[in-house]
């Protein structure tokens, strides 16, 4: 068998490496929808050829952050209201399942590990994108936790192709004290073993996201639709509320 594989370092490609911190900077909006991107900045930025650069975008572009078009260049994929819609309609499934699933395998130390994330969403609730990351991180948690390796492979297949629209949904801190309190309340059910609260939960939380980052996108499309009729030019969009992320490639 070792002779049908040659020896490697299993370790990320730099187009990868590339490909996860740019896939950072889209998910948080540091590169607007639609924006540009540029070969030779972004490789004069990392520091590599433009076509380790055309190979990361390559990456973004399957996971579905980058179009790509032919004598036209590469740009960050807009945002959707149907691709909102319907990628949630998988996400609202498959967290209720795995809480569901969980919650029927808990243990003193999975709970231990769920209480170490709940400590994390706490220090994070003041600044969207951390809030966001760290409740992202506890989804794919309570999956891993779950045991079931297929939902774990499907959540993290998606994870931040809808990443930036589940972030959408806590770009307000009323958001993001409710989602803590629906966390509060998860963790609650799982580790008591009722399976199908759990699973009610947390289909319920996924739907509330999908409220607000819908009302994030139907407002952005007013706005833009009044700039246009009223002729007006197109304004730098600002965040919706301040962080302290800074642009960074």
């Amino acid at each position: 068998m070792r002779d049908r594989f040659s020896p490697a370092p299993l370790t990320l490609t730099l187009p990868l490496q590339i490909a996860e911190r740019m896939a950072e900077a889209i998910v948080e909006e540091r590169f607007a929808p639609g924006e540009r991107l540029k070969e030779v900045e972004l490789a004069a930025s990392f520091d590599v050829s433009r076509a380790t650069i055309r190979e990361a975008l390559r990456i973004l572009e399957r996971k579905g952050l980058v179009s790509i078009v032919p004598q036209h260049g590469a740009q960050v994929a807009k945002l959707s209201r149907v691709e909102l819609e319907d990628m949630f309609d998988i996400r609202v499934m498959l967290l209720g399942l795995a809480s569901r699933t969980l919650a029927r395998r808990m243990t003193a130390e999975k709970d231990a590990q769920l209480q170490t994330g709940l400590v994390r969403l706490v220090e994070a609730k003041e600044d969207p994108n951390d809030y966001f990351h760290a409740s992202a991180d506890m989804a794919l948690l309570i999956a891993d936790l779950a045991g079931n390796s297929l939902l774990t492979v499907q959540l993290r297949s998606f994870a931040q192709h809808i990443g930036r629209y589940a972030r959408l949904g806590f770009i307000t801190a009323a958001r993001r004290e409710q989602s803590l309190r629906n966390w509060r309340k998860l963790l609650k059910y799982v580790a008591a073993g009722d399976a199908e609260a759990a699973e009610a939960l947390h289909r319920s939380m996924s739907q509330e996201n999908r409220v607000a980052a819908l009302a994030v996108l139907d407002r952005r499309v007013d706005e833009s639709r009044a700039r246009k009729e009223t002729g007006a030019a197109a304004a730098p969009r600002v965040p919706e509320q301040p962080t302290a992320a800074r642009r960074r490639t």
